[in-house]
């Protein structure tokens, strides 16, 4: 399965990117995700159901001790990676 994660980190800063912005769009960049997008009023990344969900968890847990008060994001399915699909861990929960 392949996602697309939208996402924002809150409080805006329009002079200088705040620590917790930096640090988003640091895991977005070092993870194994493609078509990756980071702007400064929204962010999209792309890849496999497993890289984009660990990718998210991290971008979760750095970003809010970063210091961000809000983490805004929507994760899509948008078509099939080729590989053979693998359950989602939790999903059927």
């Amino acid at each position: 399965m392949r996602l697309r994660v939208e996402f924002t980190t809150e409080p805006f800063d329009l002079d200088e990117a705040p620590p917790h912005a930096v640090v988003a769009r640091e895991v977005i960049q070092g993870a194994q995700l493609d078509a990756v997008d980071v702007g400064p009023f929204g962010n999209t990344a792309e890849g496999g159901a497993d890289a984009v969900l660990t990718a998210v968890d991290a971008l979760l847990r750095k970003s809010l001790a970063a210091g961000a008060t809000r983490v805004s994001l929507q994760v899509n399915v948008v078509g099939e990676s080729g590989e053979p699909d693998e359950p989602v861990e939790g999903a059927d929960r």
